[in-house]
């Protein structure tokens, strides 16, 4: 079939198989490139089909040549459908994992069930014996708690108050105010239980009870802060609720697996377009204006230089810097006084009239079409494509 890009909203509801394995092959050589790390031998990602998982199952297997065990929830393709970004970036690794005599293997379903977390172990204990990375990069709308089938639901609200912001509607061009009613309990109760370290800790409580965590492992849990624009909908917020849970979870991790010198850390990058971001009010207007701003001053980064970045200088390091909640932070640049400064300036004055002029909404929309495999460099788009690509 010829496949094209559909659109509905902030989702695009297909993904090209071709598309993705070039942009998935367009990481691989930015590693390869940069240069070894030296680094974990056996990784487990949980998360690792897109996005910034995607980008550390990339970086540990042909940065540091590690055996690398995935986790994720994707849709399979039909002769009539094809199927989620996911799948087709899966496949593309593990075809290049395999060029590159690299172990890789990947568990396709739900990461918060006892049954997923059973799986991985008995793979763990087969074929690598214990790993020593776990990056933990789930990004769900909602959780089905694996003791008592609760369905939890994530939501995104201000608390305390109603707040009224501006925002971009990708489907009509507009820039326009947006008014967000405040949680309640029950919304910020339910976002912690999907979004905060819950699931994270039972994770290296079930690996930890297998015997399968090396001696000195290392596991991250990645997160976004913001600044003064983006806190009310991610710090104040039901989603920030969930952050500061993550920062308790790290600390009882280290705490509770210290015989095994394991370093829990929470892990802070920069906003970046994602298939989760784009759908949270306010982040199409601020991150195609912080495009601009940092591009602008040449210190714009993609998520494969921020997880580069954070593999080599901070995550593996012995004794890294850490902020005052003890977290890794790669959103630095982004988050400084002067950038921060510069977006502020446009986000004042930005309407729909001047919004291309101000913004990088064209860098935006192409970094979202890439993540479904459209919009990608010396890919024949109209070119008849098999949507049944398997994994090997």
């Amino acid at each position: 079939m010829v496949i094209k890009p559909k659109i509905r909203g902030f989702i695009c509801t297909n993904a090209h198989p071709v598309g993705c394995e070039a942009s998935v092959q367009e990481q691989i050589e930015f590693v390869k490139k940069k240069g070894p790390i030296d680094g974990p031998k056996n990784v487990l990602v949980i998360g690792c089909s897109t996005g910034y998982g995607l980008a550390s199952r990339i970086t540990a297997a042909f940065g540091s040549g590690a055996k690398t065990l995935g986790v994720c929830f994707e849709k399979e393709p039909s002769e009539k459908k094809t199927a989620t970004a996911g799948w087709y970036n899966t496949a593309a690794f593990h075809k290049a994992a395999k060029a590159n005599d690299l172990y890789s293997k990947t568990i396709n379903g739900d990461a918060f069930s006892h049954e997923c977390k059973q799986q991985v172990i008995d793979l763990i204990k087969s074929d690598l014996g214990s790993v020593d990375l776990v990056i933990y990069s789930l990004a769900s709308p909602r959780r089905v708690d694996p003791d008592d089938g609760t369905v939890y639901n994530s939501s995104l609200k201000p608390i305390g108050n109603t707040y009224t912001t501006k925002t971009f509607d990708t489907s009509k061009k507009l820039v326009h105010d947006v008014t967000l009613e405040p949680a309640n309990q029950d919304d910020i109760d339910n976002t912690i239980k999907v979004m905060g370290g819950e699931d994270w800790e039972l994770w290296m409580k079930a690996l930890n009870e297998a015997g399968v965590l090396a001696e000195n492992c290392r596991t991250t849990a990645y997160t976004y802060i913001g600044k003064e624009l983006t806190w009310p909908i991610y710090g104040h917020a039901t989603i920030g609720k969930a952050k500061e849970d993550l920062d308790r979870a790290a600390s009882a991790l280290n705490h509770s697996y210290s015989d095994l010198n394991l370093k829990a850390y929470v892990s802070s990058l920069k906003a970046v377009v994602t298939q989760a971001s784009s759908a949270i009010p306010v982040m199409p207007l601020y991150i195609s204006l912080m495009y601009q701003v940092m591009k602008d001053e040449g210190c714009h980064e993609g998520v494969i230089e921020q997880i580069y970045g954070l593999f080599n200088d901070l995550l593996l390091a012995d004794n890294p810097p850490v902020d005052e909640a003890k977290r890794l932070r790669m959103d630095t640049v982004e988050t400084n006084d002067e950038i921060q400064s510069k977006i502020k300036q446009k986000w004042e004055l930005v309407t729909t009239e001047n919004f291309d002029e101000l913004g990088d909404y064209a860098g935006y929309h192409l970094d979202f079409l890439r993540l479904f495999g459209f919009g990608i460099d010396n890919v024949d788009y109209d070119a008849d494509v098999d949507p049944m690509v398997g994994w090997s």
